[in-house]
């Protein structure tokens, strides 16, 4: 495979990236081995402190909870805002890993759960890190300033709202441009980009219908709203088979239904959450009439006694990459990376990292990056297995492999940086 030549100041920055990967490696292992939940990364926001520092950087850190912001400054130019999230996941880790997790945790609601970086937050954190470092010890092959933004609270949908109302825009410079990126089970050492709605808005909706209960030998005498919740299950499915234009992406996906406690007891009221996923406000505001609509004609078929109690929760933002800047990150991936740059589909999954740059009212881009193996990844793609074969974000056996992971997280991060603090028509100055 033959690449395309580099900028020099693109060359430059990377020049010491095998000095970095030593650390940077350590860093997501330990990362990995110590993960901590949504508003509770006080451990891993003091590393990233202490790592930052070391790379003379200045430093804030307390913004919006836990969220850690290190700022560059190089004179006068663009101000590009580099993003990481921090958070893991309630789950037992089954990687193997000599470095995997063994940590748990009492949650917010008061529970004993394990704790994994099933996600691949402590990849983003490093190649952040590692981006970040280069960057601060190149000064003179760009001009700007870096924003570096370590994340809390992505899991929860509000850790971004969270360091904005914390007084993150207090704290930054007039910012140009925020850029970000997310480790996909994909072949490790490819690079996608996607104009537009690339990632999903999401809502969860839960939704309690009542009835009457009674005694399982006199169903007359009730209300049954476990057969009320059953049927509204089986009519949301027509909800995007039937109300949805074809070709308009939408999910309705019933994670939950909790109703009774004993098998000869009819339950007074049934309990049902959904998640729903959408690509644009108009989809999603009909999406959230159709769900209603049912529930509450369901409800009246069954003759439930009062109307169902909605709650809608754990809303994230629609990721939607600005075209130019997207466009301006794409041809300066292709430029660097050559073929195992690209394009990416547009994702079901959720982020609320456009919360950050939409309340800064500046124009963002969100790419991946590839975690899994490239032989594991050929071998699964070739055997029609991807699906079954391939470990995905949030399974306890997700882990991206460290390399070529991580080099190519932290390229793509100064690789797109440096697109804004030091053009191609500027590099060679």
């Amino acid at each position: 495979m033959t690449l395309p030549p580099v900028p020099s100041a693109v060359a430059t920055v990377l020049s010491d990236l095998g000095t970095v990967r030593t650390w940077a490696a350590d860093f997501y292992r330990d990362l990995h081995a110590h993960p901590e939940l949504s508003h509770q990364e006080h451990a891993t926001a003091a590393k990233i402190g202490a790592r930052l520092s070391a790379s003379d950087v200045e430093l804030h850190t307390g913004v919006g909870g836990t969220g850690v912001v290190g700022l560059v400054r190089n004179g006068k130019g663009p101000v590009v805002m580099l993003r990481a999230d921090m958070d893991a996941l309630p789950v037992a880790e089954a990687t193997g890993l000599d470095y995997a997790s063994t940590t748990t945790v009492t949650d917010g609601d008061g529970r004993e759960v394990s704790v994994m970086h099933a996600c691949g937050h402590d990849m983003h954190v490093a190649c952040l890190l590692g981006a970040v470092h280069l960057l601060a010890t190149s000064r003179s092959r760009w001009r700007g300033t870096v924003v570096a933004v370590f994340q809390p609270a992505e899991e929860t949908g509000d850790g971004a709202r969270a360091m904005i109302d914390g007084g993150l825009a207090g704290l930054l410079p007039e910012v140009d441009v925020a850029l970000a990126q997310h480790v996909l089970p994909a072949s490790a050492g490819v690079v996608g980009t996607h104009a537009g709605p690339t990632l999903s808005a999401a809502d969860s909706l839960r939704i309690t219908v009542h009835g009457r209960g009674a005694h399982g030998s006199m169903p007359e005498a009730s209300v049954d709203p476990v057969v009320l919740a059953a049927m509204i299950v089986v009519r949301l499915q027509t909800v995007v088979a039937r109300e949805t234009r074809p070709g308009e992406p939408v999910v309705v996906t019933v994670g939950s239904l909790r109703a009774g406690t004993k098998s000869n007891v009819i339950p007074d009221h049934a309990v049902i959450e959904l998640n729903i996923r959408s690509y644009s406000e108009q989809t999603r505001a009909a999406t959230l009439d159709a769900i209603r609509r049912i529930v509450d004609g369901e409800c009246r078929a069954s003759g439930s006694p009062s109307p169902a109690d909605y709650d809608l929760f754990d809303h994230f933002p629609l990721t939607e990459n600005d075209p130019e800047t997207t466009q301006r990150v794409a041809a300066a991936f292709t430029s660097f990376f050559g073929d195992r740059s690209g394009p990416m589909p547009a994702q079901s999954a959720s982020e609320d990292f456009s919360d950050i740059p939409t309340a800064l009212g500046i124009p963002y881009c969100y790419w991946g990056i590839g975690g899994t193996d490239p032989q594991l990844y050929r071998r699964a793609e070739q055997a029609g297995r991807v699906a079954q074969d391939i470990p995905v974000n949030h399974s306890a056996l997700f882990a991206p492999v460290i390399q070529p992971t991580l080099d190519t997280g932290i390229e793509a991060m100064v690789v797109a940086a440096l697109a804004w603090l030091a053009p191609p028509q500027a590099a060679g100055q």
